[in-house]
């Protein structure tokens, strides 16, 4: 029973898919050679008007009519084969980019002079007529096929006298059975390798060109990546109010305990006063640290009021004196937003540190669609990119702008000034 079901699927796995596939290919025969006439009816006027002194206008306009036809039944044409495809084997062949939407001459200038356009006229006019051939030669094994491997019903439907008057009809009806047996084992083959064969010319002159194709790509990549940002900054943000609502909260009011506890009990072992104070300032530590790492992650000033507002903020704790410009018309997206404030808070972090200035400026501005950040020092300078170390100081800063493609420069000589010029685009 075992051998006779694998049997049965060993010699049917051929014919399981060349139904759809050889009607897919019946169907295509006629789209293949709907522009055969137009062409024959353009090679035959010029072959008829050449050797005749014909007045050009009439020559350009009898030698143009098939081309203009051509081009307007290309797109019905065009849909035809998706719909083919569609429906017989299930595959949707993808679109070519299209000029937008818009009935003025500059859009239909546009489409007629587009490479899809004119792939898609190669494809009907010089690839279907090919294609149409094959398609003639797989439907002609599969006809011979069939009536091969039924000699018999066709010998058994003629005249009773044939049959006795000519006994030598079965040899030969024997090696025409086992012809067409062998043919039909052949046909689902050649029809899988001609679908193949189409599906690839299809793809390749209906479908987007490869630019295209990776022109797609980056922007499914940028779009995913934007999306992947804007989850990492979401979970920042979650992170910040989780802390700040939660463990902040908790260490405040362990520390107000402690604080009255420490003020209350006077009668309290010198030994105990000792433990409450070392507590009372270990968790005064704990929220200015605990502070930091939630101005860190993201500050609430800039969720709540912006670049504006948290620069200034973030400018008053420093040292040193820093003049903060912000001329934004309207908020960038919080993205964005975030990666300035970082970028600048990060620049004068390393100002405080390393760059011995006295004073710093911070510009930030919205030029079209860029928002334009530098941050300057009047420091010894000498600042190198190349030289920070990966993930951190200014080569984390470039790789964090990078992220949202935008752009970094660092120009700090020996002496200084340093200054950091960045953009990002904050396109809606």
């Amino acid at each position: 029973m075992q051998l006779t079901t694998r049997l049965q699927l060993v010699l049917g796995r051929p014919f399981r898919r060349a139904g759809h596939r050889t009607a897919l290919v019946a169907a295509g025969l006629p789209l293949h050679l709907a522009v055969v006439p137009l062409w024959l009816w353009l090679i035959g006027t010029m072959a008829a008007l050449v050797p005749v002194v014909t007045p050009l206008p009439v020559l350009l306009t009898l030698v143009a009519l098939p081309v203009l036809l051509t081009l307007v039944v290309t797109p019905l044409l065009t849909v035809g084969q998706r719909r083919r495809y569609r429906a017989l084997v299930g595959k949707d062949l993808p679109r070519p980019a299209v000029p937008g939407p818009g009935r003025n001459w500059k859009t239909a200038v546009r489409r007629l002079t587009g490479r899809a356009l004119w792939r898609q006229v190669c494809y009907h006019a010089v690839a279907g007529p090919l294609l149409a051939v094959l398609d003639l030669a797989v439907l002609a094994v599969w006809a011979a096929a069939l009536v091969a491997a039924s000699i018999y019903v066709w010998i058994w439907a003629l005249p009773p006298q044939w049959r006795v008057t000519d006994l030598g009809y079965t040899t030969q009806a024997a090696y025409i059975t086992a012809g067409g047996l062998a043919l039909l084992f052949l046909g689902p083959r050649l029809t899988g390798a001609l679908v193949r064969l189409e599906t690839r010319a299809a793809e390749v002159l209906l479908g987007p060109s490869r630019t295209e194709k990776l022109a797609r790509r980056v922007a499914d990549l940028t779009e995913s990546r934007a999306g992947v940002l804007d989850a990492a900054d979401a979970e920042r943000r979650r992170i910040e109010r989780d802390l700040h609502d939660g463990a902040q909260q908790r260490l405040v009011s362990l520390a107000v305990n402690l604080g009255l506890a420490r003020s209350t009990l006077g009668d309290l072992p010198e030994d105990t006063r000792k433990v409450i104070e070392e507590a009372h300032r270990e968790a005064k530590e704990a929220i200015a640290e605990l502070n930091n790492l939630v101005r860190g992650l993201h500050p609430a000033v800039l969720e709540d009021r912006g670049l504006d507002a948290a620069l200034s903020g973030l400018a008053a704790r420093l040292p040193i004196p820093v003049c903060v410009a912000v001329n934004l018309p309207q908020r960038p997206s919080p993205t964005v937003e975030a990666i300035a404030y970082f970028v600048v808070s990060e620049a004068l972090t390393n100002v405080f540190k390393h760059a011995q200035a006295t004073r710093a400026d911070v510009t930030v501005e919205r030029i079209g669609e860029t928002l334009l950040v530098v941050v300057a020092d009047d420091g010894a300078g000498g600042a190198d990119l190349a030289a920070a170390g990966g993930g951190t100081g200014l080569a984390g800063l470039a790789k964090r702008v990078a992220s949202v493609d935008g752009t970094f420069s660092c120009r700090s000589p020996a002496g200084g000034p340093t200054v950091i010029t960045v953009e990002l685009p904050c396109a809606p």
